[in-house]
């Protein structure tokens, strides 16, 4: 039996830069979140620890669905690498909406 290595179908340069224009997208969501938490502490209620917990997760999210998009996508063709991306901001805004519409209806957010 041979062990035949996996051989990467990209070079390094273009899955730099797919994850490269990629990740710009991502850290408008990430700069978004931190923006509305940001604006929420500053309010005249505050935040209380649900309040936190809440508005980090949108911060954190995007990351993580970056990082997931790109392990499943890195050693695959271009053109798959960038619907893994894809689908991953997908998920990181259908998540920052629920989270929009969450905040703006719940009252139990804010106030210490």
């Amino acid at each position: 039996m041979s062990d035949v290595a996996r051989r990467r179908l990209l070079p390094t340069w273009l899955i730099v830069t797919i994850a490269g224009l990629f990740g710009l997208f991502y850290a408008y969501v990430v700069w978004s979140a931190v923006a509305l938490l940001i604006q929420q502490v500053n309010g005249p209620l505050g935040l209380n620890g649900l309040g936190w917990f809440v508005y980090i997760l949108p911060i954190v999210f995007p990351l993580v669905a970056f990082g997931v998009a790109f392990a499943i996508g890195a050693r695959r063709r271009a053109g798959e690498l960038a619907i893994a991306l894809l689908a991953g901001l997908t998920v990181s805004a259908a998540f920052w909406l629920a989270i929009v519409g969450y905040g703006t209806t719940s009252y139990g957010l804010y106030g210490a």
